[in-house]
């Protein structure tokens, strides 16, 4: 089955209030997809967006971003009224998401549609409640908790809350029982929000593919609430953090910072947290793209007092164990290994064991003097094939920035022409490789260049500001992408598709 789709992140959505949103801009970009003739719609993490805004450092792995709640929406709900934020100033730049403001205008705004909402009973609220109890009131605690220590790292807080001491947490409920309640309420509204968008989608013939980061943010509701999961010493401090080696994007390595995985523990209860989150997603997404799937296999354990990546190794990791207990759980879940970087056989063999589609990359193809496995004559059909992802350049942007040999390769393999569009001839590469799904960066679909990269590794400032101008959503586009489409068989319900 021949299907493609497109990389968007809810963040980068057009809208008048700052970021994306799950508002009437999020309805029209589905049907925008339904009319290119696309079965997914990718997107990054949805989770509490942390240090340097990334969706891949996230408060908690089960909670959603409240910045994604929309306000016209709220208003029809009688929770706001317009007059509360038409006039706000979320930042002014169409393009650009200005986090600074989001923080600073958009929470009180929640806070008083939380208001109304207590107000009433509501047994809809209720039976969320139960349903999550498992990780929403550990989360709205922490999260009370952090404001009241002014967003201070759990690790900075007083010994008896930080170490989860019965009598301080009883304290705090009472003490905090208001904010507890406002973040209970949001996500209550930020799930009752993205259903009836993904419900939407569904009906319309998309699905969406959603991302499951490997690791969490060492200040997160997970790590507080869950210490024996993670690589702690008895202070609660980190032994060993996450990371990859030097490589082609750092020459010091990648330092990420997250703890990691305590995975003999772990397996000792049945990977139980994994099950519990994986679960989760599979409620939330309909296909789940893995993170960092080389993780899994082996993983760089950094040292935690070392300020760079270089002195890191590889640690065998939980392999094939986690994911046929996954499968015994769950049954057979739809899921995407993201497997980009330093692939050993061992990472081969565990991809193969569990069956996972892998990605492939042109972007890293075009080496002149290699025979790049990502080249498209080399892509398998159970694969899924990207020009890029959030982490690369747009086509043109790469196109630009490559050696003149790459660039020279790049043409003659993939008869590039300016008439064509360079973008455009990246497209038409993609639709038509063998691989069974092909997922186009809406930024290649646009043409974009500089200022449209989603993110760039190793670099905090800047990234994941991206939007998309309102006007981009029309039909002239979804016409040209749709015909492409249809040309290399990927439509949907079309030649054996479904």
């Amino acid at each position: 089955m021949r299907t493609s789709g497109i990389l968007l992140h809810i963040s980068s959505l057009p809208s008048e209030y700052g970021i994306g949103t799950f508002g009437k801009e999020a309805y029209r970009f589905v049907d925008f997809l339904e009319k290119a003739g696309q079965t997914y719609w990718q997107i990054l993490p949805i989770g509490i967006t942390g240090y340097g805004d990334s969706p891949y450092q996230s408060f908690s792995s089960f909670a959603g971003n409240p910045y994604f709640i929309d306000l016209d929406l709220l208003s029809k709900d009688g929770l706001l009224e317009e007059e509360d934020y038409k006039d706000i100033d979320f930042g002014r730049d169409v393009e650009k998401t200005d986090y600074g403001k989001l923080y600073e205008k958009r929470y009180p705004l929640l806070r008083k549609a939380y208001k109304k909402f207590v107000a009433k009973k509501n047994a809809e609220y209720e039976a969320f409640l139960k349903e999550n109890q498992s990780w929403i009131f550990d989360f709205a605690l922490f999260m009370a908790l952090k404001d009241e220590n002014g967003g201070a790292c759990w690790q900075a807080w007083e010994t008896p809350l930080k170490k989860r001491e019965k009598a301080a947490l009883e304290a705090a409920k009472s003490r905090l029982a208001d904010d507890i309640g406002f973040y209970c309420v949001t996500q209550f509204i930020f799930f009752k929000q993205w259903f009836a968008l993904k419900e939407y989608a569904n009906k319309k013939g998309i699905k969406i593919i959603g991302d499951v980061p490997i690791y969490v943010a060492l200040d997160s509701a997970d790590v507080w609430s869950n210490p024996k999961n993670f690589e702690l010493d008895s202070a609660l401090a980190p032994v060993n953090i996450a990371g990859c080696p030097p490589d082609a994007f750092s020459e010091d390595g990648q330092r990420w910072g997250n703890p990691l995985y305590n995975w003999k523990k772990m397996k000792q209860d049945g990977f139980s947290w994994w099950c519990e989150r994986v679960a989760f997603s599979a409620k939330i997404f309909d296909v789940l793209r893995i993170d960092h799937f080389r993780g899994f296999e082996a993983y760089w354990s950094i040292p935690a007092k070392d300020d760079t990546a270089k002195n890191g190794k590889w640690v065998k990791g939980p392999g094939n164990a986690l994911f046929s207990t996954l499968e015994k759980r769950l049954g057979k879940l739809p899921i995407i290994a993201e497997d980009l970087g330093f692939l050993t056989p061992g990472v081969k063999r565990l991809l193969k064991k569990t069956g996972f589609p892998g990605m492939k990359v042109l972007e890293f193809a075009f080496d002149p003097s290699g025979n790049s496995e990502y080249l498209p004559h080399n892509i398998n059909k159970n694969s899924v094939a990207y020009i890029g992802t959030h982490d690369n350049e747009p086509a043109l942007l790469w196109f630009e920035s490559v050696s003149e040999m790459t660039r020279k390769f790049a043409k003659e393999y993939m008869s590039l022409t300016k008439e064509e569009g360079y973008n455009w001839g990246f497209v038409r590469t993609l639709l038509a490789c063998p691989a069974d799904t092909a997922i186009m960066q809406m930024q290649d679909l646009l043409g974009l260049s500089k200022g449209a990269r989603m993110n760039t590794p190793s670099v905090v400032n800047e990234n994941w500001t991206w939007r998309m101008r309102s006007e981009c959503i029309n039909d002239w586009l979804s016409r040209i992408i749709r015909e492409k489409t249809d040309l290399y068989r990927r439509l949907p319900n079309k030649n054996g598709n479904v």
